[in-house]
């Protein structure tokens, strides 16, 4: 303990810069500064330090370069900046997270929020660092428990996967990524709170998470009336600390919440870069973004440890082809949709099932746990289809067979997809088995042929 603890004043000490370049400000124009002075030292995404006159200290980061000056973005109202005041050159953003983190909440500097003092680890690392070489990666592992009974089945998370959380505001998004949290078998719990209202994170820390997940988690955060600059720098801070515990060989879970306002933070540093917004506002350079963002999690080399992640994605009305919703699903390992429909109703977490996917089934399922889900799939599926005449009262017991089982089972259906996964995955299944045993459903056939085929999911 007392090595570690001399390793991290160690590295406190070598990660103060003996000489920084300085400049002057040439100019303080609308949301954005010219300094002079800095052109042959500075680098696209370099932070600065502006030492007002007025005593104040404003950060920013280095958007465009030209000869006479560059351009930077601060992180707050560039309120008191005065010509010529001093401004100097800090670095590429780092990081450097270790083991004392685990249970902590720091900001995406890696500044403590809780009042209590941390120090850095022995090494820093980058906030934007390449995914493992695609050829070394390796495969997604076993099958998770999470504590959620319709995760342990129907839509099961395996190691180094990586799943959408597609949600409007207020449909238990917050709620589910808690149960994650606390459920999910990982080594380390590395949560991302993007842009989040500042009176919720200690709600979220205190009552979602408890006492239980916070024992076991990272939480970097950036509240909402922060700058774009520190918003976005939120996701890449806290996917550098999951890359961290990985490269000890741990398995990490990351939770990042959320990716809709790492975009929408990306939108306003491009916009004020001069990048036109082409993609429904969004300027084009956000897929690469949240994509590259992406890509890093997942299983590591060969060997090494993993990163479990989920995404969330704040879907306005439901759109699932909004740009952000529409880039993020597309390289993900699954999504799930959370319907405000059936959070109105009082069924949490208000997963629509039907519209949600893993991508790691079948492999993730043995045949006789496929032959489950397939049939709960199709159950709830021929419900969904006669609903509206179900509730109307126009449908008559015995026109269809399928329909009719699909009947009997759904509100056992129903009460499994809100339940917890108490015993595991083993007793997920059974619970299930259970649910579907008061059906007895004709086997599907396809249309102009004699024999049966098999249910698909």
């Amino acid at each position: 303990m007392a090595f570690a603890e001399l390793e991290r004043l160690c590295a406190e000490i070598a990660a103060v810069a003996q000489v920084r370049p300085v400049g002057r400000v040439a100019a303080a124009l609308r949301g954005t500064v010219l300094v002079r002075g800095l052109g042959p030292h500075a680098a696209q995404g370099d932070g600065v330090r502006i030492l007002c006159a007025s005593g104040r200290m404003l950060a920013g980061e280095v958007l465009a370069l030209a000869p006479e000056a560059v351009t930077v973005l601060t992180d707050g109202a560039p309120d008191g900046v005065a010509l010529e005041d001093p401004v100097e050159l800090t670095g590429q953003g780092r990081i450097a997270p270790c083991a004392a983190w685990i249970g902590r909440i720091v900001n995406p500097s890696g500044l403590p929020l809780d009042g209590r003092s941390l120090r850095r680890g022995p090494v820093e690392r980058p906030l934007h660092a390449a995914p493992p070489p695609a050829a070394q990666r390796g495969r997604l592992g076993p099958r998770l428990p999470t504590g959620v009974a319709v995760f342990d089945t129907l839509l099961p998370l395996v190691r180094g996967q990586r799943i959408g959380l597609f949600a409007g505001s207020g449909v238990g998004k917050s709620s589910l990524l808690g149960k994650f949290a606390r459920g999910v078998a990982a080594d380390v719990v590395v949560i991302a709170l993007v842009g989040e209202r500042g009176r919720e994170l200690r709600e979220f820390v205190e009552t979602v998470l408890g006492p239980e997940g916070m024992a076991r988690s990272v939480i970097v955060a950036a509240t909402s009336d922060q700058s774009p600059l520190v918003r976005r720098r939120c996701a890449w801070a806290a996917m550098a600390v999951a890359e961290h515990f990985r490269d000890e060989g741990r398995h990490v879970l990351l939770l990042a919440d959320s990716v809709t306002r790492f975009a929408e933070a990306h939108r306003e540093v491009a916009l004020a870069a001069g990048e036109p917004a082409t993609l429904r506002g969004f300027p084009p350079s956000t897929s690469h973004q949240i994509m590259s963002l992406a890509e890093r999690a997942g299983p590591g080399r060969e060997g090494s440890g993993d990163i479990t992640a989920v995404f969330s994605v704040l879907v306005a009305g439901s759109d699932m082809e909004e740009p952000v919703a529409d880039i993020l699903r597309g390289v993900l390992d699954g999504h799930v949709v959370l319907d405000r429909a059936i959070a109105e109703r009082g069924r949490f977490p208000a997963i629509d099932l039907l519209r949600s996917v893993s991508r790691s089934l079948p492999a993730a399922a043995s045949d006789e746990e496929n032959r489950l889900i397939a049939e709960a799939r199709r159950l709830l599926g021929a419900y969904d289809r006669a609903e509206m005449m179900i509730q109307a009262g126009l449908y008559a017991t015995g026109s269809d067979a399928l329909i009719d089982a699909a009947i009997r089972v759904w509100p056992a259906l129903d009460g499994f997809l809100a339940a917890d996964g108490e015993g595991g995955v083993d007793a997920s299944f059974a619970r299930l088995q259970e649910c579907l045993a008061g059906a007895a459903v004709p086997e599907a056939r396809h249309p102009g042929r004699a024999g049966p085929v098999a249910s698909r999911l």
